[in-house]
């Protein structure tokens, strides 16, 4: 196994690929660990270095005590790219792994070359909803929230036929409560309009066409707001790279051969 090791923690890594390859970073989304970009891999580019991490409480990586800050789940990304020595980086954010990629385009316009924004946006929900969320969870633990959550995740014909599915759940509920409900606090903070406003690099947006969590419009006006191109998956719910990983690998592929140096 690899890892980065910052003051406070170990971040779980998975850094593949010649060591020469144009850098693309990964980061997934809430509940969810590096693996939950498997299926999109074998369908890029040969010859990309592709680095994955586990944020903060999440799959291998420490879990600090919560709440967590936005700006603490960016220089933990931070970490990972600068203790890989990594440049001209493409961010592949999905999610509050979004948030992530758009603060850390913002705080390091020396290291991230393009940004690609995956049913994420500047603002995701409200402070009261994440709060409400976080109490239920410290009280009832994730399991009791993982039905809805899922169904936000995933179109019902996947969730009703795909053999992986329970496996998703149970990536889910073993998630710790402290990396859970801290992201929850980080996104509650999150209000990224005006730095992703200012942003100037290239972006590219995208969406599930069925996303129960980050709608298309509100992915859409994210795109707007800093001049990002935008696309809909379709049959796709919140997480596309594991439902239509072909569609998903389709646009990437193009925008980082459009993004070359």
């Amino acid at each position: 196994m690899q890892t980065i090791s910052t003051s406070d923690i170990t971040i779980h890594i998975q850094d593949e690929g010649p060591r020469d390859g144009r850098a693309v970073v990964l980061a997934n989304s809430l509940g969810t660990d590096l693996r939950i970009w498997d299926a999109l891999l074998p369908l890029l580019p040969a010859g990309l270095r592709i680095v994955r991490f586990d944020k903060r409480g999440h799959g291998l990586t420490d879990a600090t005590p919560a709440p967590y800050s936005m700006d603490q789940l960016v220089a933990d990304a931070e970490a990972v790219c600068d203790g890989l020595s990594l440049r001209d980086v493409t961010f592949v954010g999905l999610s509050i792994g979004g948030l992530i990629g758009q603060g850390l385009a913002a705080r390091r316009p020396d290291l991230i070359r393009a940004l690609v924004l995956m049913d994420t946006a500047a603002q995701i929900g409200t402070a009261q909803l994440w709060q409400d969320r976080i109490d239920t969870i410290n009280r009832d633990g994730i399991a009791a929230l993982a039905g809805p959550i899922l169904e936000r995740w995933f179109t019902p014909a996947f969730r009703d036929a795909d053999p992986e599915f329970p496996l998703w759940r149970n990536m889910l509920t073993r998630t710790t409560v402290a990396g859970y409900a801290g992201c929850c606090a980080a996104i509650a903070g999150a209000d990224l309009t005006e730095s992703t406003r200012a942003l100037t690099l290239p972006v590219l947006a995208m969406a599930g066409d069925q996303d129960g969590s980050t709608p298309p419009d509100l992915v859409r006006a994210t795109a707007e707001l800093c001049g990002a191109e935008f696309h809909v998956i379709p049959d796709a719910g919140h997480i596309p790279c594991v439902e239509q990983p072909a569609a998903t690998a389709r646009l990437l592929t193009d925008f980082l051969e459009r993004t070359a140096p």
